[in-house]
């Protein structure tokens, strides 16, 4: 339920406490670590027109203006703009209802732009009579059409990768005259796509022609899709805490690199690798490769699987995200799989082992800080069944060493295992989680609930509920026998104990004033609760005969209250020494960087 809350869908339970062990994340660029809200800003046209384009939006509202002189082009009042304009809206599957998007973003922000410039319609005007959708792999789409205002004759539009496009053309345009493309022509595209990329824009080169192998070239178009709010501030939290974060996307490297310093991936030189790059590189050399870049661009879902089994092989826990079909085999082999609720497919979300409601990489970090935060509360959980267990295992065989009697009868004993452990325990479970879990370094996937530390905190808190227990038995057993008060008195004792235990395991290193005293709601109706039947069991008359308890005074029950808070107070003061002795460890290590 927390994690539904946090807009995480988890389909397999064993999961979360994978996510807590979690070192690398690798995610898709588009729609997780930026907003898939694109709006296209820049046009270059294959003459060498630039145009700037206003307004946001899909309302339509905005214009193109060419660039320095600020004409406004409307049509094709500009004939270079208007050709390059109309391929984005041909080669088009989106449509545009109001103000709201059916299709792909980066389609929807072509077709926005040809509503500026009054080209919206501009597919009416020809009949489709072939698609050739988009695959990762070839990385662009075409569409073969007729046109039914003019010649009536067949031609192709073509929008995709510049480098993919560009080889398929073999002119370009220059005022509505087709041209020789020449290596100098393709030197000057290359470096106006480089410029639009470095600036973070996704950049679509498009052509149209009678051929499909010999297009002419149109231009280039600059779309814009901004970080996700809140992503960098994740980014940079995941990276402080241990946990590596790689961006996968098919753009080309100047976009990549530009988005990922946005999003802080890297704050001086950030390495990329290519798909083509990854397929050239030996097996053997890929785990040490990967390990040490953070951007992996122009790549396919192929490389997806590629990259997490080299990773795997370093040791990493591997977090994966995708939407596609052909993601599937990835998000299997992942350690995490992680499908996309809103764009992902039905493939993709049977495959993964979670799903994020609202594609937000920021969710991401909100599963791994749940992930951490129940680990921590199993632990706690632990901590207090085992030292209460402990506690009332060796009360019984001390007494029975030390030939004494049994300080517990039959019933009590069943009280204390059922009705004074189980609520208090259940709500260690629903801790909230420490709002320092998330910078915790991943734990290592080997660790075991129960360490060394862990147990002998556990051992301590035992030892001192039985000597304070014990104590109460002997002092109320002066002659030797066993009377209604010696039971009800040690009775209490141990069930106050188990209160202040319970109390002192909310946490297994902060005190109880760091993590909130009445933040645990549940805790405190569950511990409230616990005393108010202890306290029915000791003064209803009924339940005195099943107990065998007798009536106490009000010093009584303030002696073992002070008594049972030592198993608390030294807790407390444990962790506060923890503490400061990871402070000074923290100043000499700086002082020594220093």
């Amino acid at each position: 339920m927390r994690m539904a809350n946090k807009r995480v869908i988890v389909k397999k339970l064993p999961i979360v406490e994978t996510l807590g062990c979690c070192n690398v994340i690798c995610s898709d660029k588009t729609g997780t670590l930026t907003a898939n809200e694109m709006t296209a800003t820049k046009l270059v046209t294959s003459d060498g027109l630039h145009a700037e384009v206003t307004g946001v939006g899909y309302d339509g509202k905005g214009s193109v203006h060419l660039l320095p002189s600020n004409d406004e082009v409307r049509e094709f009042t500009n004939v270079s703009v208007g050709k390059l304009v109309e391929a984005g809206c041909v080669a088009n599957n989106a449509i545009i209802r109001g103000d709201k998007l059916m299709g792909q973003p980066t389609e929807g922000a072509l077709l926005v732009l040809g509503m500026k410039m009054g080209l919206g319609n501009a597919s009416e005007n020809y009949i489709r009579k072939k698609e050739i959708p988009f695959s990762s792999e070839q990385r662009w789409m075409a569409v073969k059409c007729m046109d039914t205002l003019e010649s009536q004759e067949e031609v192709y539009f073509m929008k995709g990768a510049y480098e993919e496009v560009i080889q398929c053309c073999t002119s370009y345009n220059s005022g509505g005259i087709s041209m020789p493309l020449t290596p100098q022509q393709k030197s000057l595209y290359l470096q106006e796509e480089k410029n639009m990329g470095s600036q973070g824009l996704r950049v679509l080169a498009l052509a149209s022609g009678a051929e499909l192998g010999k297009l002419m070239f149109l231009g280039l178009i600059g779309i814009i899709d901004p970080p996700r709010s809140g992503v960098s501030e994740a980014v940079q939290i995941l990276l402080d805490s241990g946990v590596a974060v790689k961006m996968i996307t098919g753009d080309a490297l100047e976009t990549a690199q530009a988005i990922g310093r946005n999003i802080g991936l890297s704050n001086g030189h950030l390495k990329a690798i290519s798909g083509e790059e990854l397929d050239r590189l030996d097996e053997s050399a890929l785990p040490s490769v990967v390990t040490k870049v953070s951007v992996f661009y122009r790549t396919s879902p192929k490389h997806k699987l590629k990259i997490i089994k080299a990773l795997q092989r370093t040791g990493a826990i591997v977090g994966m995200t995708g939407d596609g079909v052909n993601d599937a085999v990835a998000l299997k082999s992942a350690d995490i799989g992680v499908a996309m609720g809103k764009t992902g497919t039905d493939v993709s979300k049977e495959a993964a082992d979670m799903i994020l409601v609202d594609d937000d990489f920021s969710t991401i970090m909100n599963a791994i800080e749940e992930g951490k935060g129940i680990f921590y509360n199993i632990k706690n959980f632990v901590r207090f069944q085992l030292s209460t267990s402990i506690s009332a295992l060796s009360l019984i065989t001390l007494s029975t060493i030390m030939n004494l009697p049994n300080p517990l009868n039959a019933m009590q004993i069943l009280w204390i295992n059922i009705i004074m452990d189980g609520p208090p325990a259940q709500s260690l479970g629903v801790e909230p989680v420490d709002k320092d879990a998330i910078k915790q370094p991943p734990r290592n996937a080997k660790e075991a609930i129960l360490s060394k530390a862990l147990l002998l905190k556990i051992l301590l808190s035992a030892a001192i509920i039985i000597s304070g227990t014990l104590f109460v038995f002997w002092k109320e057993i002066p002659d030797g026998k066993v009377t209604p008060r010696t039971t009800t008195m040690t009775f209490t004792c141990f069930v106050f104990f188990d209160m202040f235990n319970a109390l002192a395991c909310r946490s297994l290193n902060k005190t109880i004033f760091e993590i909130g005293i009445f933040k645990n709601r549940m805790f405190w109706l569950s511990v409230i609760g616990s005393i108010l039947g202890q306290m029915a069991v000791i003064y209803i008359p009924p339940l005195q005969k099943v107990f065998l308890t007798q009536n106490l005074h009000a010093l009584d029950l303030l002696f073992l209250t002070g008594l049972a808070s030592s198993v608390f107070v030294v807790s407390e003061l444990i962790k506060f020494c923890e503490q400061c002795c990871c402070r000074k460890k923290t100043v000499k290590v700086l002082e020594e960087e220093i």
